[in-house]
């Protein structure tokens, strides 16, 4: 309560919020969630002045960076399959490259490098030779996405720079933090689920999300304390793999958006766009 009305306080203070930023988290094939959340988004004429993105929701987060409208990448994410960012491989790094995704990548996006970005775009991803966060900004788009998105044992690594790097997620799930170091006085995170749930595991696989999911939530105490709005949409009912049921996800990043925006219209008071983008300019293909 005592950091949420010294939040309060200083915006009180100073107006409007200059720099809204949008943290965008990591789920898999959940990130398409994040399209239904654009999408609203841009209806209601709330501004995003930058975005941030950890694995899956880095790729969202560089589509719409990139120029994409939320209907295009909606249209992109209707046709995706995991086949299209791995390819199993023997390697005993990781049991997939993700080096398809490049290509997949090239074809999706507007433009591929950060400093060509239509608004800024930030993308973390955990350094295994230091156990940090590294927050790519600058340089090749693709390699951060990759990094970003290489969830450890499932994909090998990413070699950048002489480093290693692997999830975002691992301590950065939702990329808030980076948000407000960047200079966003204002910050949207949407969470993707991901919790432990204390079940038994059964395979190996299992066991992985459990322990990364442990992980996860070690470190949500820290993004959630600097979030000024928080939209969870309800997908964990989602298989990670679920791709197929790209329309319901949508579906989900929409109503989980249009929960939350009551509080949004309160606080983004004298930010948001006199008149609302209409509903059909923002509608995704086929639902």
């Amino acid at each position: 309560m005592r950091a949420w009305l010294s939040s309060w306080a200083r915006r009180r203070r100073l107006g409007p919020p200059k720099r809204v930023g949008l943290a965008l988290g990591g789920g898999f094939a959940r990130g398409i969630a994040h399209i239904g959340v654009l999408e609203v988004l841009e209806q209601e004429g709330v501004p995003i002045d930058m975005i941030a993105g950890t694995s899956s929701g880095s790729l969202v987060a560089a589509a719409y960076a990139s120029g994409l409208r939320p209907q295009q990448i909606a249209e992109a994410a209707s046709q995706l399959r995991l086949r299209d960012v791995g390819r199993w491989t023997l390697s005993k790094l990781g049991l997939a490259s993700n080096v398809r995704m490049e290509v997949y990548l090239r074809r999706l996006l507007a433009c591929t490098e950060f400093e060509k970005m239509r608004i800024p775009l930030l993308i973390p991803a955990t350094n295994l030779n230091t156990g940090d966060i590294t927050v790519f900004r600058s340089g090749s788009v693709l390699d951060a996405i990759r990094a970003s998105c290489a969830y450890p044992l499932m994909y090998q690594p990413v070699k950048i720079d002489g480093a290693y790097y692997v999830d975002g997620g691992l301590i950065c799930v939702v990329p808030a933090e980076p948000l407000r170091e960047a200079g966003a006085d204002f910050i949207i995170s949407v969470e993707l689920g991901g919790r432990w749930t204390g079940a038994v595991p059964h395979n190996m696989l299992e066991v992985l999300g459990q322990s990364f999911a442990i992980a996860v939530m070690a470190h949500a105490g820290r993004w959630r304390r600097i979030s000024d709005v928080l939209i969870e949409p309800q997908v964990d009912d989602y298989a990670h793999d679920a791709f197929d049921r790209y329309q319901e996800l949508i579906e989900a990043g929409r109503a989980a958006t249009r929960a939350a925006l009551p509080k949004l219209r309160e606080l983004l008071r004298g930010r948001l766009a006199a008149e609302p983008a209409p509903a059909a300019a923002v509608t995704a293909a086929g639902t």
